[in-house]
């Protein structure tokens, strides 16, 4: 089939306003939709549980236009995913066909992200696309899950699907079908996924034809067109209020998995005449082990900082980042070429995303706080269900504590930057999938948090007991367990993260990036997040709410009167202003 060069919407004479916001709002409507029908559909729990997913609709060149809410590290994949599609399909594209890919190295993130693409014709004429990217408990590779810690090229890491067409003129290919059938672990769940991202890529096309056949393909245009020049326009009236200048930040990521050396990294954000540039030059090599991330990886890490400090209420789309410019020469950790593996690049690019931040937090401390947990701090917990004699993979993001901010503490228990609007599994759902026991899930008051006059949220402490007869296996990768979260503007640093395994025995490991523990019925998982830089000096903090805080049991007296010069009588815990103000006085 030839398909029609799309033509350009008449935007010389005027389009109804009000039915341009209609469309507008049926767009954003359909991407969410897309989104219920596929956490409804699925079969996997990290995809109706977690949220680990994301969907959207782009204009026929590839520019988002609508997405509904999930993980913000699939923010600026869409583009570059369906761009592929079209570099490689270009005229070949037809009414009915899906393509599917999960490449890193065109647009993607890691092997277990899929992400399907539906060309959408009006007639003859491609007028858009609808995109849904889920990410698969299961996609082969060298450990159940996929993504082992000590992998060192993406061969290691599971299936690979080179941007393929998988349905034809609406007939799905049953080879690709039966492909994966024979290369995952858990077919039923992975061909789950599969139809449910095709039924949500199925409803976006069918709402996009509605607003064709209802309101012309010139108004959906003109829709889309206003949608991209509205999103450039507020960027620009925000980065308008941050200072022109040249900010730097520099950290470390402590570990990739194979050793624990430190990759130095560092960024330069420039911010000149309402338009801001985070450049990358200068970072460490890419990593032999799976911590590297790839170009759409990052950019996707570093446009959620963006939208965090222009204008995160308002629906995301790409003319919200016109104005956003990322620079980084290719070989680094944030931007691995093939065929290094890319399995944990959502700790990679964490740090992407906060190194940014970290730039930008002193001059707009209002709407970016100090250091946070960063990490998701996934471990998974594998094996044969004794049972029902089926294999399982668990695994789920953990909260955290973020930074204090001038105003507020930060908070406590919050998933991830990187994740966005996801979420962990209830204890219920743990329970009843899985032969596990969760005997603890609370905040991890003892690490404590960044102290300041705005402390640091808290993190959490996660702890599952095997109970399977056939025990299990463990493996997981934790960022933060030598780094900790920055504090600002004197504020103290947070609290470390890890992962520990403790044995019926008493043995105990503790560790962040963990290549495999074998675990036997009795044994427990501890997944301990820190908590949050602090913000401001912490003797500044009002002698109420420290109170406040040890009546609560986040803090003890001796804490209380170490970390803040807050004196508190035994008992009642009442403030002794007096001895308060002496022990202030001795600090300064």
């Amino acid at each position: 089939m030839t398909r029609q060069v799309p033509r350009q919407a008449t935007l010389e004479r005027t389009l109804d306003p009000f039915t341009l916001e209609i469309v507008k709002d049926k767009l954003a409507a359909a991407a969410d939709e897309m989104g219920v029908v596929l956490a409804r559909t699925s079969m996997s729990p990290i995809v109706y549980e977690v949220l680990d997913f994301a969907c959207g609709l782009t204009d026929e060149r590839a520019q988002v236009v609508a997405q509904t809410n999930g993980l913000t590290l699939f923010t600026g994949t869409f583009g570059p995913q369906v761009e592929s599609v079209l570099c490689r399909y270009g005229e070949e594209l037809e009414p009915g066909d899906i393509y599917m890919t999960n490449n890193p190295y065109e647009g993607g993130t890691h092997i277990c992200d899929v992400c399907l693409v539906a060309p959408i014709f009006s007639e003859a004429e491609l007028v858009a696309f609808a995109v849904s990217i889920t990410h698969w408990i299961e996609i082969g590779g060298a450990v159940p899950g996929s993504i082992p810690v000590d992998a060192t090229e993406i061969f290691q890491e599971g299936l690979l699907f080179p941007c393929i067409r998988i349905v034809r003129g609406g007939q799905t290919s049953e080879s690709v079908r039966q492909m994966i059938r024979g290369n995952v672990r858990l077919p039923r769940l992975a061909l789950g996924d599969l139809d449910a991202g095709t039924a949500a890529v199925r409803i976006g096309e069918r709402r996009v034809r509605e607003a064709c056949e209802r309101y012309g393909v010139d108004t959906l245009r003109g829709a889309m067109k206003d949608i991209l020049e509205r999103g450039e326009r507020m960027s620009h009236a925000e980065l308008a209020t941050i200072p022109n200048g040249v900010y730097k930040a520099e950290d470390f990521i402590d570990g990739d998995g194979l050793s624990d050396d430190a990759f130095p990294i560092r960024v330069e954000v420039r911010v000149e005449d309402q338009t801001l540039t985070a450049d990358f030059t200068g970072c460490a090599p890419q990593a032999p082990g799976p911590i590297n991330c790839s170009w759409g990886a990052l950019h996707s890490a570093c446009k959620t900082v963006f939208r965090a400090i222009t204008n995160p209420q308002s629906p995301s789309n790409d003319g919200c980042f016109r104005p956003f410019t990322i620079l980084c020469p290719p070989g680094t950790v944030f931007t691995a070429t093939p065929p290094a593996p890319t399995g944990w690049y959502y700790e990679g690019s964490a740090f992407a995303s906060e190194l940014v931040w970290k730039a930008l937090a002193p001059i707009i401390p209002e709407r970016l706080g100090a250091g946070s947990y960063l990490s998701l701090c996934a471990a998974y917990i594998t094996g044969t269900n004794g049972e029902t004699g089926e294999p399982f993979v668990l695994a789920e993001p953990a909260d955290g504590g973020w930074g204090g901010s001038p105003a507020l503490d930060g908070e406590s228990a919050l998933i991830a930057t990187t994740d966005g609007d996801t979420y962990n599994f209830p204890v219920e759902v743990v329970e009843a999938r899985y032969p596990v026991l969760v005997e603890r899930y609370a905040l991890n008051t003892a690490d404590g948090c960044g102290a300041g006059r705005r402390r640091g949220g808290f993190g959490v402490i996660r702890q599952y007991r095997i109970v399977n007869e056939d025990g299990a296996s463990s493996y997981g990768s934790v960022s933060g367990a030598v780094r900790r979260p920055w504090g600002l503007f004197g504020g103290r640093p947070g609290t470390n993260n890890y992962l520990e395994y403790i044995k019926v025995d008493g043995e105990r490991l503790r560790r962040g990036r963990v290549r495999g523990v074998e675990l036997a019925q009795g044994d427990v998982v501890r997944i301990v997040t820190g908590g949050g830089g602090g913000f401001g000096d912490a003797f500044e903090r009002e002698p109420e709410r420290v109170q406040a805080d040890v009546r609560r049991g986040y803090l003890s007296c001796k804490h209380a009167r170490h970390d803040y010069g807050v004196v508190l009588t035994p008992g009642d815990f009442a403030v002794d202003h007096e001895a308060t103000a002496r022990v202030r006085a001795q600090d300064d």
